[in-house]
């Protein structure tokens, strides 16, 4: 939906009046550019020869990487047809009892839908957090500060989704999901935070003075 968009057009669209594209798909769109982060990283270790000892580790984390950035630029896209849903759903009559049972069961199949997209864009975040350590043990150092731009893009999408899964979890009447998605959230919320600060905390020993 947003893929072939100018950058501007975009952020001009996430500013003005109109719901869409809104924190969801903002979200994604941080997490690709911290993914983006990651691959610039690795394009700057695999051929090198220096590297080649490890060319296979970070080739492999250039494959996640890549496959994360593209899967968040089209959730990003995924986040405003869900947002859609919900706003038509929530738009329907409720003049007759027919008619506002119709309405709820719409509602809440939207709420699903609606949260979908940011719990993946906090799992694809996630997982790739946790390859970054090894991409700064093993990378060009001449790119860690751009690893550790890429764990901070990437915890701080996956924290911006979470909210997003949260509010739609608000409304939602299936306890059992809800409660499987609030186990979800809360692990990876508390992985992608140890994850960011083991790599960072590498990172910052290589660029910090002194």
């Amino acid at each position: 939906m947003y893929a072939d968009e100018s950058l501007s057009r975009y952020l001009g669209r996430a500013a003005s009046g109109e719901p869409i594209p809104g924190g969801g798909s903002v979200a994604a769109v941080v997490g690709a550019l911290g993914a983006s982060m990651a691959s610039m990283a690795c394009n700057f270790t695999v051929g090198r020869k220096k590297y080649r000892d490890v060319e296979g580790d970070v080739s492999r984390i250039l494959n996640a990487a890549e496959e994360a950035r593209k899967r968040l630029l089209e959730l990003a896209g995924l986040d405003s047809e869900a947002y859609s849903e919900v706003s038509a759903a929530y738009g329907l009559p409720r003049e007759t009892e027919e008619e506002k049972g119709v309405r709820a069961q719409a509602i809440q199949a939207a709420l699903k839908t609606a949260m979908e997209a940011p719990l993946e864009t906090m799992r694809l975040c996630g997982g790739l957090l946790g390859r970054l350590l090894e991409l700064a043990e093993k990378g060009n150092r001449n790119l860690i500060s751009d690893v550790g731009v890429s764990a901070i893009l990437l915890e701080a999408a996956l924290k911006a989704a979470l909210l997003n899964v949260e509010i739609n979890l608000r409304y939602l009447n299936d306890s059992c999901l809800a409660g499987d998605v609030r186990e979800e959230i809360k692990r990876l919320t508390e992985q992608a935070g140890e994850r960011a600060c083991e790599t960072l905390a590498l990172v910052r020993s290589h660029v910090s003075p002194g």
